[in-house]
């Protein structure tokens, strides 16, 4: 039992070492947090689906969510990133300027689009309600060659975004950052619902 009485006094949590220093740990994570995202916020690249520069890349499409991949086995796990939270028929647009080398049917991909952007790079485009653009074709960067869908082994309407550097598939999210695409900033951007 605790007397509340002249001589009693119970600890302030404003004085307890152990709070303070939980609280500065909080305070100077949610600083690095605001600092990264304002340290991403200044970049000046041009990442808009609209951006026509010859050597500009540029995000595929907006208003989008990062879908989490789940399989049973790893070696499930697809090599790319699902972009969902939209509505089928979404357009979404070539990152960089190339030659189509595959438009259409391509087996669990359903309706796919893969552009050659020389050097080495393709990108892959997956499980598209329709496709834009045919074999040869040249396109820009931002140009429109698909629409989103749900076509071959999907789970739900989304694009599905490859990138291989001389066929070895890549990590997307850290290779379209090295190009200064950043895809979580892009959701960061996004407006509260």
């Amino acid at each position: 039992m605790v007397a509340f009485g002249a001589g009693a006094t119970v600890d302030d949590a404003k004085s307890d070492p152990i709070v303070e220093v939980a609280a500065g740990a909080a305070v100077n994570d949610a600083r690095a947090q605001a600092a990264d995202r304002a340290n991403r916020a200044e970049r000046t690249m041009d990442t808009s689906v609209s951006a026509t520069s010859a050597d500009s890349w540029v995000l595929p499409l907006h208003d989008y969510d990062i879908v989490p991949q789940h399989a049973v086995r790893s070696s499930l796990l697809p090599k790319g990133l699902d972009l969902g939270g939209l509505p089928e028929g979404t357009p979404f647009a070539s990152v960089h300027q190339g030659i189509v080398v595959q438009a259409g049917w391509n087996g669990a991909f359903g309706n796919s689009v893969t552009v050659d952007h020389g050097g080495g790079v393709k990108t892959v485009y997956a499980h598209a309600s329709a496709v834009l653009v045919k074999v040869g074709q040249q396109v820009g960067a931002g140009e429109q060659i698909g629409l989103v869908g749900n076509s071959g082994y999907a789970y739900g309407t989304h694009l599905h975004l490859e990138v291989y550097v001389n066929d070895a598939v890549q990590n997307p999210m850290s290779w379209f950052s090295a190009k200064g695409i950043d895809f979580e900033l892009e959701i960061e951007a996004q407006p509260a619902a």
